[in-house]
């Protein structure tokens, strides 16, 4: 961001050989199991033929200094047309960002400060909404460009897109899960 590298959490412990790579750059299984569940209730809400969802560390350009990526990226297919769709970073703005937690070391940003400055450049960008999950906090902040960015608990609704919400607190609790 802004020509500065941010490391993974644990990167440090890469570079001095007590752990690999593939131990610090995975998801944990509570911010799959969100992110899979927001994946299967767009995939499901929202046309295909209007939208193109994209997740799995998906990366924008957003200028020369500066490549971001995003857990789940929802596109208007005019603005991310078929044939724009190819190797390189998306180099257009997506409707929504949703990210859940961060992988950031501290040591290249503060937590809340990362969220913040990647969520203004994202709507700098030209992105209608960025929706961050955090599963610690179990909190979820929503932001807009032109409207106060909202911190909500995450039992709470959430609008998307489109009239589609989402509960992550009510999933959770509809699942079982001891996180709910």
């Amino acid at each position: 961001m802004d020509g500065k590298p941010i490391h993974y959490k644990g990167y440090r412990d890469v570079l001095a050989g007590t752990k690999k790579f593939s131990e610090i750059m995975g998801s944990s299984t509570l911010q799959s199991f969100i992110v899979a569940y927001l994946q299967r209730l767009l995939f499901r809400e929202l046309s295909e033929d209007q939208y193109t969802i994209l997740s799995s560390e998906t990366g924008l350009h957003l200028d020369k200094r500066t490549n971001l990526a995003g857990d789940i990226l929802i596109f208007d297919n005019a603005t991310l047309p078929i044939d724009a769709i190819n190797e390189f970073y998306a180099q257009v703005p997506p409707k929504v960002v949703v990210e859940v937690d961060i992988a950031a070391d501290s040591a290249d940003v503060e937590t809340d400060g990362y969220i913040f400055q990647k969520t203004q450049k994202l709507l700098n960008f030209g992105v209608e909404k960025v929706i961050w999950i955090t599963t610690v906090a179990k909190k979820v902040t929503v932001a807009t460009p032109q409207g106060d960015w909202q911190v909500k608990d995450w039992h709470k609704d959430i609008d998307v897109l489109d009239g589609i919400q989402f509960n992550i607190g009510q999933y959770l609790a509809k699942k079982g899960s001891s996180f709910a």
